[in-house]
């Protein structure tokens, strides 16, 4: 289907603002160099005449076929794009590690009636969709209303020396989007700065068919190949047709929901207990692996450096003062490498905005939804605490979420794809996921995310999982907490690194288990 026949409002933008030049060429020098005696082959050597042009053909052919794709990660393009929706970034840019995105913040940002994404509808189905995107635009400036007195409450009750300032009230005012936010839908448009290698941009090209937004996919993926080829032309050599015929193909062209997703939703839901997080897999022998690890790298015996000793000697920021240091340098460090030879494995229930979120951390990866196959046609949401304590907001709330998924399920009796209805999802739809990594990055997010000024559902998903693994390992678990724990464990001040940021809150002197927040 044309992208042009599939939208009805603004078509997404892509913009290559930055790139290395002469990608293709690039890829070649890279590759022959591996080879060549005597010394680096120039980008200008590989295409200085015809009989350089036609091995450098074959040799990008032949690494590519082959698989030899290293050589493409050193070109990389940066696009700025907008009037992309949510859903497009969380299903597709972000769903894979090689990239780098910064884009528009929903938490810190007020969102403008107009900026969503609206497919090619006809008669009723067109009015019904708008209908149900005034109804969340609308009820998104209510709860923003609604919510901003018990913000404001907590907020001086955190802060009592601050005065009603402007400057103040406007921190008490984002801080009512990030719970307002919940009520949009994921056809809400983004802005952002999107970064890829060569090679990555390749495999978008290739999976663009993919997933839950094909249609957007293949028109920004589309955009940006187009933006490439004005740079270099040559790049066209390197692109092959899109993969269609998948396993999950198959699924996608299934029925509607049947008894059997009830059941898996059911099921997936028992094993959190209520939580939004539980451990269902990790090292067996977490702690010893550890510090196996740990003498490893250092080449000692067990007498000398026994367990204990060996974990307290990588994990405690007072012994390893790297991992209070901000640049997020663990990798390079041999003893805190160790940290790699213990994995967890979680599964999880978060809000399709706090995923968003939790995506970003690229070294904890997921096993992630097919939102079509997850649709059951009733509410299914992640409802904040704040949202629960004002029950103006909170009934509002739930009236928009059932006239949502109402709205939607018109649609899709009406004959309208759940590729198009989708959209209308709000940000507050639940995902299920298992979520998994190794210790150094677990530590890393875990730190970030133990923070007070941490988005609320994350929050709440790392504490959680801080106390499960507390409970098999407390030796690991002991030295992992807040950045301000950490930085203070390492004797760095100021122990908050946030600066006009600061929570409020010394969370530096409180135990994990004493981890609650309002806002």
């Amino acid at each position: 289907m044309s992208s042009r026949v599939f939208f009805d409002s603004k078509l997404p933008e892509v913009k290559l603002v930055g790139a290395i030049n002469d990608p293709y060429d690039l890829s070649v020098a890279t590759a022959r160099t591996c080879y060549s005696s005597k010394g680096i082959i120039s980008v200008e050597e590989v295409s200085q005449d015809e009989k350089s042009k036609m091995l450098r053909d074959r040799i990008a052919a032949s690494t590519l076929e082959a698989g030899h794709l290293t050589t493409r990660q050193h070109a990389h393009f940066v696009f700025a794009m907008s009037h992309v929706s949510r859903s497009f970034i969380w299903s597709f840019l972000h769903s894979h590690p090689f990239y780098n995105s910064e884009q528009v913040s929903q938490r810190y940002v007020k969102v403008k009636e107009g900026h969503m994404t609206i497919p090619k509808l006809t008669g009723s189905a067109r009015e019904l969709y708008q209908k149900i995107l005034n109804l969340q635009m609308s009820a998104y400036l209510q709860l923003i209303e609604r919510l901003q007195p018990v913000v404001r409450e907590e907020y001086f009750k955190i802060f009592k020396n601050r005065k009603w300032e402007k400057r103040w009230l406007s921190v008490v005012e984002k801080k009512t989007y990030e719970i307002a936010r919940y009520v949009l839908p994921i056809a809400t448009h983004a802005y952002l700065y999107h970064t890829v290698s060569a090679l990555t941009l390749l495999r978008y090209a290739k999976m663009c068919e993919m997933g839950d937004v094909p249609t957007e996919q293949r028109y920004v993926v589309g955009r940006m190949v187009a933006e490439v080829l004005k740079h270099d032309p040559e790049f066209e050599k390197e692109l092959r047709e899109p993969i269609e015929a998948t396993e999950e193909f198959s699924w996608l062209s299934m029925a509607a929901p049947s008894a059997s997703e009830n059941q898996f939703v059911k099921e997936f839901d028992e094993v959190l207990k209520g939580k939004v997080s539980a451990l269902i897999d990790s090292s067996s022998q977490a702690e010893k692996t550890l510090a196996h690890a740990v003498r490893t790298v250092l080449a000692q015996p067990k007498q000398v450096l026994p367990d204990e000793a060996a974990i307290e000697l990588v994990l405690n920021p007072h012994k390893n003062k790297i991992l209070s240091n901000t640049l997020n340098v663990m990798t390079f460090s041999k003893i805190t490498r160790a940290l790699h030879s213990v994995h967890f494995t979680f599964q999880k229930k978060l809000s399709h905005t706090a995923d968003s979120q939790d995506q970003r951390h690229r070294m904890t990866p997921a096993a992630r939804p097919l939102l079509s196959l997850h649709y059951r046609g009733i509410p299914d949401v992640m409802t904040p605490k704040l949202m629960t304590m004002v029950p103006k907001a909170h009934s509002l709330y739930e009236d928009v979420v059932d006239q949502t998924v109402q709205g939607i399920n018109t649609l899709l009796k009406e004959g309208v794809s759940f590729e198009k209805a989708h959209y209308l999802l709000p940000n507050a739809w639940a995902i299920r996921l298992v979520e998994s990594g190794d210790l150094l990055n677990w530590h890393h997010k875990w730190k970030l995310r133990t923070c007070y000024t941490a988005q609320d559902e994350i929050f709440y998903a790392s504490v959680q999982e801080l106390l499960e693994v507390e409970r098999r390992f407390p030796l690991i678990s002991k030295y992992i907490q807040a950045p301000c724990f950490v930085r203070k464990l390492a004797q760095v001040k100021p122990y908050c690194p946030e600066g006009d940021r600061f929570c409020g809150v010394p969370v530096w002197n409180l135990p994990i288990t004493a981890y609650e927040r309002i806002i």
